[in-house]
């Protein structure tokens, strides 16, 4: 019984695409995420979509080490987005293997967002790549209910939901709306920890969630109850942006740290609710 776990790039912005995937294998990870689109200004900017230098290398990495690609990102939908633009990051997504796009919904009209969203989707789709919205409580997808009801107003088979524990616990979201959905929204999920405690102001809510998360089980969500809730045996991704920590201990130090303590809390549950008895997918690459 196995389950892959892999390593998202909010954990290491410092590193680039070809650094991640060197950086996951090397700290024992199975696959990575990729974020091909900065999601904000303040990030690096790179060289990471269409026939670069660094996707080359990136590429080669995949190949060498047999870390396969969970994810690429970030997608957000606005209302000025243009669907075209997004085409050779997805291009390049499904070149590297990626068979998952994050996806934030951020469009207060909802029968635009629907349409955004159902376009994405169709042009995600002939890439091999499945659409996952990620609720965020600043955005206008904020919650499973939001993105439950986009998902059933766009109808497109390869819509789902990206569950990250941070923003389901600041977000007040129960378990039981999350059990109620259809399995099939959910293909991988994301892990971290944080404080029991919730932020009362956004500016401490973002700098949590961007810059200051703990490992799993360094916290107070309830990561087992979540385990617990989501399809079995899907991929795990752990997002866990430490600012304090990047300039004390090096990248493969912490990513092997976060991948110990993820692995000491699967094995303190029970295995029957975790994992699925079928081999783990080939790699893609």
């Amino acid at each position: 019984m196995t389950r892959l776990i892999g390593l998202a790039p909010l954990s290491h912005l410092e590193l680039s695409p070809a650094e991640m995937v060197e950086c996951a294998s090397i700290a024992g990870f199975d696959c990575v995420g990729l974020r091909l689109i900065p999601a904000t200004p303040e990030e690096p900017q790179r060289d990471s979509v269409g026939d670069t230098p660094l996707i080359r290398e990136t590429a080669r990495h995949l190949r060498d080490t047999g870390v396969q690609v969970s994810d690429i990102e970030l997608f957000r939908l606005r209302p000025d987005t243009r669907l075209e633009d997004f085409r050779p990051a997805l291009e390049t997504g499904a070149l590297l293997g990626a068979r998952n796009a994050v996806v934030s919904g951020q469009v207060a009209d909802f029968a635009q967002l629907t349409d955004l969203f159902a376009g994405f989707c169709e042009l995600a789709g002939k890439y091999g790549i499945a659409a996952n919205l990620e609720p965020t409580p600043w955005v206008d997808i904020c919650s499973l209910s939001a993105a439950s009801r986009l998902i059933e107003a766009a109808g497109c088979a390869n819509a789902g939901i990206l569950v990250d524990p941070i923003h389901f616990d600041r977000a007040g979201e129960r378990l039981e709306t999350l059990t109620a959905l259809p399995a099939r929204y959910f293909r991988l999920m994301q892990l971290c920890d944080a404080p029991a405690r919730r932020p009362i102001d956004l500016d401490t809510l973002l700098y949590q969630a961007r810059s200051e998360r703990l490992m799993p089980g360094d916290g107070g969500l309830d990561l087992a109850g979540l385990l617990r809730a989501m399809p079995p045996g899907i991929p795990l991704s752990l997002e866990v942006p430490m600012s304090r920590l990047v300039a004390e201990v090096p990248a493969v130090e912490r990513a092997r740290r976060m991948l110990e303590k993820t692995q000491a809390l699967l094995a303190s549950l029970p295995q029957e609710d975790l994992f699925e008895t079928s081999p783990a997918p080939a790699a893609h690459h």
